[in-house]
């Protein structure tokens, strides 16, 4: 099966579902014109049906390695890397100041869910530099700028985040990693740091590490974190790659997907370092990075789904049992209601990446507000689709679905660690039950109402859809009405369910907006997504709001399966 970029569905959000027109009418982004992002889409879409989709399974068998101390890329990714880079696809919504296209993350949202979708693990590389990339803009002294900005941003070096440890993984505060001052102006940095996403490579000549490390007077848990540039080579005078920094891989994980993206374990011993932020500051150096990585997991997870999908629909049309297989109820049922996800967690995914376009370009404190409170719902509702669509496409398959030979497996092996990296789809839920409703729920409000306010608009046209929409946007708005009155622990209980049901009330809402400008299969694929899909959130609801007493009354032990005690 070959991976088809999927540019015409994402042009057709952007143009009808999300509100990246407002984007387009801001002085900052004026150049993204209707013709000129169709363009970007295109010729993205190309390369990574063309280019990086052949190298998947190249991943898949030939993992990276270790050699000698240096890691070894999988068959081709090199060759996939340079084409990434030539193409400015890693600058693409970077400052031109330092080589940046400088459009919107809407656009580049968009070609990182193709790129994914062609080769997760590839892709994992550009990810990570673009986060550092942004880091860097908001943080980072103009020195550093200057001499890092220009080399990430063309694909010469790339960047890694170093933030978990043996001890501190979601408990950031517990880290031990330690900085020395020099006296020159640089640091002694000193630590082991686990599951770091292409922490070394041979596809860029520098790999530029953000380290989280503390100060001797850095007090304790995160405020007293600070974060540092360690390059693996220290550049020279001229800015190009010199001797060898005080770090080294000590292994490489052996992991269940993503075996072409090199998961390290760092260790940094003494390793020159420059500061990026204030001393004591980094967390929130960090956290701009790790921002706009989730909204790229949750892309991650789309770029996936659509990539499973695809082929699952191809073996369903070709298999034949008593006639095509793609016609029987059944499997039919799978692969609508797959399409119906995908469409759904795409459009919260650019409607996300919008918010923060609109935010940028206009400084707009409801814009933050709404791409704030969307990013965990992107981040999670994206990858659990990804997870969903591909052991569909597993069970598409049947028995050959098991079998290595087809790929489906690949799909659901890579796409696993979705919900897990950069922070558990448990912590978004969590992010967003607890800061994201600090407001009162204003953001949660303002966006229930543009949900209710447009299926009364849509009433006249689309009176059955429009109902079902606005009949659960009600419903969502006395849920979180109920939430907010709750204890913090009572809201983490029921934050998964909570947050799932918000994004099955966006995805319905999308949909709806979608059947509105599009066509009659529009209008299927809304009828689909509200039928079967919708009604879930009722029982999301109620689960939300159970509390906390069943979950504590249940013992330790009995968990484990001892229910003497």
């Amino acid at each position: 099966m070959t991976y088809e970029a999927p540019v015409a569905q994402i042009e057709f959000i952007l143009n009808h579902v999300v509100p990246f027109s407002e984007v387009r009418r801001t002085g900052l982004f004026a150049e993204a014109t209707e013709e000129t992002s169709s363009a970007i889409l295109s010729e993205a879409g190309k390369m990574a049906s063309q280019v990086l989709a052949p190298l998947n399974r190249n991943g898949d068998h030939t993992p990276a390695r270790l050699e000698n101390g240096k890691v070894r890329s999988s068959e081709g990714f090199a060759d996939g890397f340079r084409a990434i880079a030539e193409g400015g696809w890693i600058g693409i919504a970077a400052d031109p100041e330092y080589g940046g296209m400088g459009l919107p993350q809407a656009l580049n949202m968009a070609v990182a869910e193709m790129t994914a979708g062609a080769n997760l693990a590839l892709q994992l590389n550009p990810l990570l530099t673009q986060g550092q990339i942004e880091a860097l803009e908001h943080h980072a002294s103009d020195a550093l700028k200057a001499l890092y900005l220009p080399k990430l941003i063309s694909g010469e070096w790339s960047g890694t985040m170093n933030l978990t440890e043996p001890g501190a993984g979601s408990d950031v505060g517990a880290l031990t990693s330690k900085a020395e001052r020099n006296g020159d102006g640089t640091y002694s940095v000193s630590g082991q740091k686990i599951f770091i996403t292409w922490g070394d490579s041979d596809v860029t000549s520098n790999v530029c590490h953000l380290v989280l490390a503390r100060l001797p007077d850095g007090g304790k848990g995160t405020k007293g974190i600070s974060l540092f540039m360690v390059p693996k080579l220290i550049p020279d005078e001229s800015g190009n790659p010199g001797v060898a920094n005080s770090l080294k891989v000590v292994s490489l994980e052996e992991k269940l997907g993503i075996h072409g993206s090199p998961t390290c374990v760092m260790s940094y011993e003494g390793a020159t370092g420059w500061l990026v932020g204030e001393e004591h500051g980094g967390m929130a150096a960090m956290f701009t990075m790790m921002n706009c990585a989730r909204l790229g997991v949750g892309v991650q997870g789309v770029g996936v789904a659509e990539a499973a999908l695809q082929q699952a629909v191809a073996y369903a049309t070709e298999r034949n049992q008593m006639g095509p297989i793609i016609q029987h109820p059944d499997v039919r049922r799978m692969l609508a209601t797959s399409r119906a996800e995908i469409f759904a967690a795409r459009a919260i995914c650019l409607a996300c990446a919008t918010a923060i376009d609109l935010e940028t370009a206009t400084g707009d404190a409801d814009s933050a507000a709404r791409a704030a409170f969307l990013t965990p719902i992107a981040k999670a509702y994206g990858t659990d689709v990804g997870c969903r669509v591909a052991d569909t496409g597993v069970q598409v398959h049947g028995g050959m679905g098991y079998v290595e030979e087809t790929g489906a497996a690949q799909y659901l092996r890579d796409v696993r660690i979705t919900p897990i990296y950069e922070g558990t789809n448990g912590i978004q839920a969590m992010d967003l039950v607890g800061r994201k409703l600090a407001d009162g729920g204003e953001a949660a409000m303002r966006l229930l109402d543009e949900i209710l306010d447009d299926a009364k608009a849509a009433q006249a046209g689309h009176p059955d859809l429009a109902n079902h929409v606005w009949q659960a946007a009600e419903t969502l708005r006395e849920a979180t009405q109920a939430m907010l009155e709750r204890s913090l622990p009572e809201r983490f209980a029921g934050a998964v369910p909570y947050l799932h049901a918000f994004a099955r009330v966006l995805g319905a809402h999308f949909h709806l907006r979608a059947a509105k400008a599009g066509g009659a299969q529009h209008v299927a694929l809304a009828q689909v997504f509200v039928a079967r899909v919708l009604p879930r959130f009722s029982a999301d609801l109620v689960e939300a709001q159970a509390g906390l007493d069943d979950l504590t009354a249940l013992s330790d032990a009995a968990m484990a399966g001892d229910f003497a005690a």
